[in-house]
């Protein structure tokens, strides 16, 4: 009996799944196309992850049995739980860049109010919109597993496929273009003073808008060249060494050497923002298109808590 948390078989159900979506029979209406596309794609997230460790999708629970049986220690595949699809998503967006946890989040959200709810959210996205965006994410889960495409879809379907994902790219350089125009069109108005009252009010009411990541850089904004601030949550690399600090103090004309652990951290790019002209980038992929890093480098230093000298009072 295959496992439920066996690669290969997740792989290959996301592949019955994607020839249902990808029949152009007319039998199946575009809705139903989207139904079977979400579904593999969660299946594909799963593959992508279980590959790596099966453990990564294994439901944790007090006694253990879904992480024990995914390790092989038990027997309990026919009970096996995964995790939610949420969880799935979050843990690909970490680990296989830039695979977006929102943009898959989206495909869940609707594929769930699809088949528990009144409403039909796969139309509300016209599908020469909605293809290119799940292709995308599809396209990095199958690179993340050393495939290509073709394995997927077939070499007859791999036209398709590539089309669609010629789109995607197209679409970010039209975005990634238009804000970063707009928002050397915004700064230069209001040099000028030739900004309206209402326009002006607007500019004034921007605010932060810092996303507050744990990690920030300055570096120069791609449409006002003034310094404008990279954020991330991600650290994909920490490089560790060790610093010696030496001290002295005329109080007691004593030497002291504090040995501090510190550590260089590779952070994953994800968002920039500029506070001068108000350019936002809230995707890695308008961050990469507009020419800034894709990772950047902070450094630190560990605490370390000392433990006070014991003095004999006797």
């Amino acid at each position: 009996m295959t496992a439920p948390y066996d690669h290969e078989a997740l792989w290959i159900k996301a592949k019955l799944f994607l020839n249902r979506a990808m029949d152009d029979d007319g039998v199946r209406s575009f809705d139903e196309q989207a139904l079977w596309a979400s579904l593999a794609l969660e299946l594909l997230a799963k593959a992508a992850l279980a590959r790596v460790s099966p453990v990564l999708i294994a439901e944790p629970t007090e006694e253990g049995a879904n992480l024990l049986a995914s390790l092989g220690l038990i027997q309990g595949g026919d009970h096996f739980s995964s995790v939610r699809a949420k969880t799935i998503f979050t843990r690909c967006h970490r680990a296989f860049r830039p695979f977006d946890l929102k943009e898959s989040s989206r495909f869940t959200q609707a594929r769930n109010e699809y088949l528990h709810g009144p409403g039909v959210p796969f139309l509300a996205i016209p599908p020469e919109v909605w293809w290119p965006k799940f292709w995308a994410q599809v396209d990095i889960l199958v690179n993340s597993m050393d495939r290509e495409m073709s394995d997927l879809v077939g070499p007859d379907r791999e036209s398709v496929v590539d089309s669609y994902l010629s789109q995607n790219k197209k679409n970010i350089e039209d975005r990634t273009e238009a804000l970063i125009a707009r928002a050397r069109q915004r700064i230069s108005q209001h040099r000028a003073g030739t900004m309206t009252t209402k326009m002006v009010a607007e500019w004034n009411s921007v605010g932060n808008l810092s996303a507050h990541m744990t990690y920030q850089m300055p570096v120069q904004c791609p449409a006002c060249d003034l310094e404008g601030m990279l954020e991330g949550d991600e650290e994909i690399e920490r490089e560790r060494e060790r610093t010696v600090f030496v001290g002295e103090t005329s109080y007691d004309e004593l030497e002291y050497d504090y040995d501090y652990p510190t550590f260089t951290l590779t952070i994953g790019a994800d968002y920039f923002s500029c506070p001068h002209c108000h350019l936002v980038l809230d995707r890695l992929e308008f961050v990469e298109q507009a020419g800034l890093p894709a990772a950047f480098e902070v450094e630190g230093v560990e605490d370390i808590e000392y433990a006070e000298p014991e003095y004999g009072n006797d």
